[in-house]
């Protein structure tokens, strides 16, 4: 089976990468970063396609600045729902199986209640709302597909919020973390694993394919996550005492765009239909600290071609 990997040099794209190398080496796989295929030019996608000519394409491309994204909304909408249209249109036409990664920002947060696959999503923010046009454009065009939102990815290489959250808790100084946004942090490894697991059943099992929810077991705020890292930390001796974190509500931590307060996400579909046990953000946080601990800079990676 030949898989194409989209926006293979960012955070995602480098877990997925890893995953398919460690657990699927029969798989022949192109990766391909930016620099390679910049899926906002028509042509470069279309001549990567032309020549690798994928049965399985893992689009882990996207656009993710957030706040950026207010002042930047052409942009957004070029990487997070045009160049996703036309990936869209041209794995439809060449029957290949499209793998695409969304957000809970398709969400406006409203209520406790964890958000299902058939609620109706109403985006916030900019960011969300491309998101959740690429995520239309590829049920409408692609009838093979497998959609997963997800939500707080953590882990891997560059900059995230468990990562910035122990350099400063490192440097003693005290924190300030909002307390009022929940969900469930999601460790970028676990979630490069499963969706494997379950690409591999889609392949061979098509009905299976369509729009899951995918984050870890248990529920935390902003503010439960931060504190749940340091005090991990200074068991696992990543860190060497603990800081102060002060919890905050969302008005005192002034951003641009509008972050929903209810990002829970109800994962009981994608569990039953590929069988496949939720562990809790704890054990992922906890087993991402260990590597760290290990290897200060996260997990080792396989070189990109």
């Amino acid at each position: 089976m030949r898989i194409l990997l989209l926006g293979a040099r960012g955070q995602l794209g480098r877990a997925l990468f890893s995953a398919l190398c460690r657990d699927y080496p029969h798989w022949q796989v192109t990766a391909l970063g930016r620099d390679a295929c910049d899926i906002t030019d028509p042509g470069a996608l279309i001549c990567a396609l032309n020549r690798h000519q994928p049965d399985v394409i893992l689009n882990s491309a996207a656009y993710t600045a957030v706040d950026l994204a207010q002042s930047q909304p052409e942009l957004a909408e070029r990487i997070n729902h045009q160049a996703v249209a036309l990936l869209a249109r041209e794995a439809g036409a060449r029957g290949a199986l499209l793998v695409h990664f969304s957000t809970d920002y398709v969400f406006d947060g409203s209520g406790s209640t964890p958000w299902r696959e058939v609620d109706v999503p109403v985006p916030l923010n900019v960011y969300g709302a491309s998101k959740l046009a690429g995520e239309q454009a590829i049920q409408a065009l692609c009838p093979d597909h497998l959609i997963i939102r997800t939500s707080w990815l953590y882990g891997g290489e560059g900059p995230h919020f468990a990562r910035t959250i122990l350099r400063r808790a490192k440097e003693g100084q005290p924190l300030e973390v909002v307390a009022d946004q929940w969900g469930a942090p999601t460790q970028v490894h676990w979630l490069a694993t499963s969706v494997l697991l379950a690409l591999a059943q889609v392949v061979k099992a098509p009905d299976k394919s369509g729009l899951y929810h995918l984050c870890p077991a248990g529920e935390t705020s902003w503010h439960g996550f931060a504190s749940a890292l340091v005090a991990e930390g200074c068991r696992l001796g990543v860190l060497a005492r603990p800081v102060p974190i002060k919890p905050i509500p969302s008005a005192n931590w002034p951003q641009v765009a509008r972050r929903p307060l209810n990002s829970r996400l109800d994962c009981r579909l994608f569990s039953s239909v590929f069988g496949i046990a939720l562990s809790s953000w704890q054990a992922q946080m906890t087993e991402c600290l260990v590597s760290q601990g290990a290897q200060p800079n996260g997990p080792d990676e396989p070189p990109l071609p």
